[in-house]
């Protein structure tokens, strides 16, 4: 791409001069020929570097400057005063309104190059570097946030892992310090300590599974069968909790196809669906439905019948490693954290409708197949 000059300047030889010049080096070369006309010409073609006479009619090539460098569009271009003026003062003048050179007249050509070509090099090194800046300032700012997350996941992993673990160890000393005979007995010992190994091994692999969404660069997506999912979830995940609590559900009798990847939606449903039944009515009450947006997205929904959830609470939820309930329910604070990464990474987007008392709508979109 051509760099762009603008040249500002009322006597038509120096015009003439530089414009043949640098338009035969290969530069793409405007004219103004006094303030007005360059202050408007600089805002809309927003050149790469300006040479600016000092003397002129009506406003001088000071008061352009000073005006150029208050506009936020022109504030940034490099300005090189051409002038007779060999007065130290109006060269010290010309850098405090932020000109990058001078060059005295009468011009030379060579000069002229020579002195452009090196400020318009330092100003794309300036802009390299400003973009290097904003990078890594973007960076740093996830680097933090990775960091408080960190410490949360660390908080959390140790206090979820504690209890099954606990559990676990006082069970096996039980047995160990006291043997049984009682068939009864030792059954239910073991089907806690098994119980308590179910727990830590699904906090392990939701643990797994975020990481894994956090370093995905890009994951292929296909249409999937949204009904096979829920129902892989039901049978095999949450089963035991639908009996246990004696819930009832209401399913769709069809589902939009969406564009996504099985596996994590998978994940996303076995979140909704097991919160719901945890922290829903009693008996749990869930309906599971879809809508089809008019961005070519599908919503995705589960309704619960619990007591809804404060402004406040709303607020708080999807934040990694959050809990809104107290701790006498069993789940962990990983559950929500991991469907607003997953879902984002899926190009979509979670979110909650709640009202006190009136149960809550979790959500999530996902993009409808073409």
């Amino acid at each position: 791409m051509q760099d762009k000059l603008l040249i500002v300047d009322d006597i038509p030889a120096n015009i003439s001069l530089l414009l043949d010049f640098l338009t035969d080096v290969g530069f793409k070369v405007l004219v103004a020929k006094d303030g007005e006309a360059a202050i408007k010409k600089a805002e809309y073609a927003r050149p790469n570097l300006i040479l600016l006479d000092v003397m002129m009619p009506g406003i001088n090539g000071f008061e352009v400057c000073k005006r150029l460098k208050t506009m936020p569009t022109t504030q940034d271009i490099p300005i090189i005063f051409m002038t007779a003026l060999s007065d130290t003062v109006d060269k010290v003048k010309g850098f405090s309104l932020g000109a990058v050179d001078y060059i005295t007249k009468p011009l030379q050509a060579e000069e002229v190059l020579a002195r452009v070509s090196a400020h318009l090099n330092l100003r794309k090194l300036q802009q390299q570097l400003e973009a290097e800046i904003k990078v890594r300032k973007v960076y740093a700012t996830e680097l933090e946030e990775r960091n408080l997350e960190l410490k949360s996941f660390a908080h959390t992993v140790a206090h979820d892992l504690r209890g099954p673990l606990t559990g676990i160890m006082s069970l096996s000393d039980r047995l160990l310090s006291k043997p049984t005979s009682d068939r009864v007995q030792l059954n239910k010992y073991l089907q806690l300590i098994s119980d308590s190994g179910q727990k830590m091994l699904e906090i392990i692999s939701a643990l797994l599974l975020l990481a894994g969404v956090s370093q995905q660069d890009s994951i292929r997506t296909q249409a999937i069968d949204m009904e096979d999912i829920i129902n892989q979830v039901l049978e095999k995940r949450t089963n035991h909790l639908f009996k246990e609590l004696q819930a009832e559900i209401i399913l769709p009798d069809d589902w939009p196809i969406a564009k996504s990847y099985g596996p994590w939606v998978e994940e996303v449903w076995a979140n909704y669906i097991s919160n719901g039944l945890k922290y829903g009515g009693r008996p749990p009450k869930l309906e599971l439905g879809a809508t089809v947006q008019d961005n070519n997205m599908i919503k995705f929904w589960i309704h619960d019948n619990g007591a809804g959830l404060s402004k406040s609470a709303q607020t708080k939820l999807f934040t990694p490693f959050t809990r809104l309930h107290d701790d006498n329910v069993e789940g962990y604070g990983l559950g929500l954290a991991i469907v607003r990464q997953v879902v984002e990474k899926l190009g979509g987007e979670v979110g909650i409708e709640s009202i006190e008392n009136k149960g809550s709508m979790f959500y999530f979109t996902l993009p409808a197949i073409e």
